[in-house]
């Protein structure tokens, strides 16, 4: 398929001869640095500089020696898997000195490095950017010592910086997501829902403390994925007399046949008056009011710990890439900057912007201006407590308002992990929008028998953690039983329809469009939301399902790469899932630090696949043990995967061998990630608030008459927004044969892939470059990060 007609700037305009960059890891570690640092190696290499690392951050620079030494290509093989940071970091009292500064100035000039990329927090940041504002100034102060000699000042005039956060408390402002934060949250989720299952075998209460001393994203966003009934966090004290609220919640859950009860504390949790609230302190008061049995849990470090998810491999190696472009680009007057994702862009923002933003959050909490301190943590973090609340506190009946419509919700097509996540969240913001919520069980299907019933609030307690489809999905379209459908909406009422599901989801709207003209019970608000692992609906970036067969197909890959460990030098053939969509095989490949990915999108021939074993052969032959190969089901007719293991297998006798695994249906299973039940939450939620909107738009004279265009949606992610868009207008951007977007943004992913492969290819460098300021108003529509 043709990428889109865009004007491309290819970075071969841009030259890394003659420039040393270094790298260094600085403060906390996170999950996800070490691809990090692996993707600005390679891509520094690969433009032709010189690259270092800098080992022990900041106390690494300013004690130099052996410290501080040149990366090859091979200095960062099978690393991107591996946890925390292999560079080191360590928290740095010497750097804070101007001293100490002076010793870093000096090492770093004597290997001529006048380039930094540093990931770290916020502190971390503010020093490199302190470093590069007296860097003449040290200069000038190490000829006078007679230290270098006068021409080196002019030689190394300027100290170039660029930011990547590596932080699991996703606490600095001008990002939507840090580096560790989505790992933290498997890590978090992981542990809630193993212990979900003893606590309600023996009907207790867990409080459970996570990390956050000064912002609570991690117990914010992780009570959101579990379906907590409490959430503590600093930026949002509970109101006075929260006590007694707290456990009218936990015993009115218990009365609803509840067998347990989860409550999520950030480690800086605070009442209205800065008093810290504990764990201990929460335990005793439920055992004391309520008497249940209630146990602490304190999750600790293991929350840093662990292999980073394949959001944040991702990540880190977009933005380890980004970094590298913006240091080639930097002048003298380039501010500092922070590369950093916003939807699901990566960006330049100013450095000090940044700090400056995450410290008015601190002042804001330290002067009680607690709403003011949640606007500043940005849209996402907002977006995400106004879920929650919504989701987690029934309102009584007294106080809901009565619309007196019925709105149907069902699953369409193959199931996905996180459906039930958002259909939860579809049944109770409907609920608490004074709908009655119908849940059709298998799809159309169903529907045309009649599989219909009413959902209360606690029939969906307890679904965003389960995989699959607890309703029951099936791919039957609507068009041969549209009449039985048309009679069903008629009998129960149906005014609003949201299907949740795949490609399939998307052709039924399109049916059930057409069939608005023969059938007036159609002519409802309808609405879509994406959700399908293969990640092929046309109009959104994302949908629900696809992190999570991320996961599996990284995690799978990387027990696979292990079992070759100590063995002769092997390659692995991976076929992955996706029908024509060579998403998962792509970004997986990404994620998993692939060899080649072989999709639909982009033809290869015979020659291709040669090359890339001559390719493969040679890096063998020098540095790498183990290969991986992905190859989507349905990337060719001829070449299979059989095929393509039988060529690897001869070419590469003598110097590997090969195994070839078929992944199949694993990758739909299992409990869907943090990133899938929240995303799922909250498109869901804000379909329901489309659905509200509609219903009141189009109710005239006793009834719901919707036939136009938009009131037929898909709602999908677009670059930053959250957008509705009538599924009408995208027929024409659609590849009905082969089920897929004829245009699809992960396409400019795949040369990165190959860069970091050590291949040479073209990066188009059109989306970068553009510094953007934190204050920017973003639009109306936008979600930051959306998920998360």
């Amino acid at each position: 398929m043709a990428q889109p007609d865009t004007k491309k700037i290819f970075f071969e305009n841009l030259s890394g001869a003659g420039k040393a960059i270094a790298v260094l890891t600085s403060g906390g570690d996170a999950q996800g640095m070490n691809a990090a640092v692996r993707a600005v190696v390679r891509m520094g290499l690969y433009v032709g500089a010189k690259v270092y690392f800098i080992h022990e951050g900041y106390q690494g620079m300013v004690d130099g020696g052996e410290n501080i030494r040149e990366a090859k290509w091979e200095s960062v093989s099978s690393m991107l898997q591996v946890g925390g940071t292999v560079i080191g970091s360590a928290r740095c009292k010497d750097f804070r000195t101007h001293e100490g500064r002076l010793k870093a100035a000096l090492n770093l000039v004597q290997r001529g490095i006048t380039n930094l990329c540093v990931i770290g927090g916020d502190g971390s940041l503010t020093g490199a950017n302190l470093f590069r504002e007296e860097w003449s100034g040290l200069l000038a102060e190490l000829v006078e010592q007679g230290a270098l000699e006068a021409d080196a000042v002019q030689q190394y005039s300027a100290l170039h910086i660029v930011g990547m956060v590596g932080s699991i408390d996703n606490d600095f402002c001008g990002t939507d997501m840090t580096i560790g934060t989505d790992s933290a949250l498997h890590r978090i989720i992981e542990v809630v829902d193993a212990i979900m299952t003893t606590a309600q075998s023996h009907q207790r209460t867990f409080v459970l403390e996570v990390m956050g001393r000064h912002c609570g994203y991690l117990a914010l966003v992780s009570a959101l994925a579990c379906g907590a009934d409490w959430v503590l966090i600093p930026e949002m004290p509970p109101e006075d007399g929260w006590e007694e609220k707290m456990c009218q919640k936990l015993s009115a859950n218990r009365a609803g046949m509840k067998r347990l009860n989860i409550i999520i504390v950030a480690e800086g949790a605070i009442d209205r008056n800065n008093k810290p609230i504990t764990t201990d302190y929460i335990k005793d008061l439920v055992v004391k009011c309520l008497g249940f049995d209630t146990r602490v849990t304190i999750l600790g470090h293991v929350q840093r710990g662990g292999t980073p998810s394949a959001f944040d491999r991702i990540l880190a190696s977009r933005i380890g890439v980004e970094a590298v472009l913006a240091l080639l680009e930097t002048t003298a007057n380039t501010p500092a900057c922070v590369v950093s994702l916003v939807g699901n862009q990566s960006v330049r923002v100013p450095l000090m912007e940044c700090v400056q933003m995450t410290q008015e959050v601190q002042k804001a909490m330290d002067g009680k201006r607690f709403e003011e301190a949640v606007k500043l943590r940005g849209r996402s973090f907002e977006n995400n407590l106004k879920t929650y609340k919504l989701l987690a506190h029934r309102k009584p009946e007294s106080e809901l308002p009565v619309s007196n419509f019925n709105v149907a919700v069902l699953n369409v097509g193959a199931p996905a992990a996180g459906m039930n996540a958002a259909v939860r969240s579809a049944v109770r913001v409907g609920i608490s929008e004074g709908h009655k919520m119908f849940a059709v069980s298998d799809g159309f299907e169903g529907f045309s028998k009649g599989q219909i019933r009413e959902f209360k609030w606690a029939d969906v307690g307890g679904w965003t953690g389960q995989g699959g489809s607890l309703l029951g999905t099936k791919r039957t379209l609507p068009a041969k039983h549209v009449e039985k459908i048309a009679e069903q909406m008629r009998k129960h009422n149906i005014n609003a329809l949201l299907i949740i599901g795949g490609f399939e989801a998307f052709l039924s709207l399109l049916e059930l469009l057409t069939a608005r003209g023969k059938y007036d019970e159609l002519c409802v608000p309808m609405v879509m939301v994406p959700a399908t692992v293969s990640n092929n609906v046309p109009g959104s970036d994302l949908s629900i399902g696809a992190d999570t067969a991320l996961n599996a197909i990284t995690a799978t890959c990387d027990r696979i790469k292990q079992s070759a460990s100590g063995t002769k030098r092997r390659v692995f053939i991976i076929e992955t899932m996706g029908g024509y969509c060579g998403y998962l095989a792509t970004v997986g490949g990404l994620a998993a630090g692939a060899d080649a990915a072989y999709i639909y999108e982009e033809p290869f021939d015979i020659r291709d696949l040669q090359a890339n074993v001559e390719h493969l052969t040679e890096k063998m032959k020098t540095s790498i043990q183990r290969g991986l190969v992905l190859r989507n089901e349905n990337s060719s007719e001829n070449y299979t995967t059989d095929f393509i293991y039988q060529l690897y297998s001869e070419e590469g006798k003598g110097v590997f061998d090969c195994r070839k695994n078929v992944l199949g249906h694993m990758q739909q299973g299992g409990a869907p990630s943090p990133f899938d039940r929240n995303f799922g939450t909250k498109i869901s939620a804000k379909a329901m608030q489309w659905i509200t909107k509609k219903l009141t738009e189009t109710f005239r004279q006793g009834r719901v008459f919707a036939n136009t265009e938009d009131t037929c949606c898909l709602l999908g992610m677009r670059r930053r927004a959250l957008v509705f868009q009538p599924v009408v207008q995208l027929t024409d951007d659609t590849d009905f044969v082969h089920r897929i977007p004829k245009e699809q943004w992960w396409l400019k992913l795949r040369p990165l892939m190959k860069i970091l492969a050590k291949y040479k290819t073209s990066y188009d460098v059109s989306d970068s470059g553009q510094l953007e300021h934190v204050v920017h108003n973003r639009p109306k529509e936008l979600d930051a990060s959306v998920a998360m």
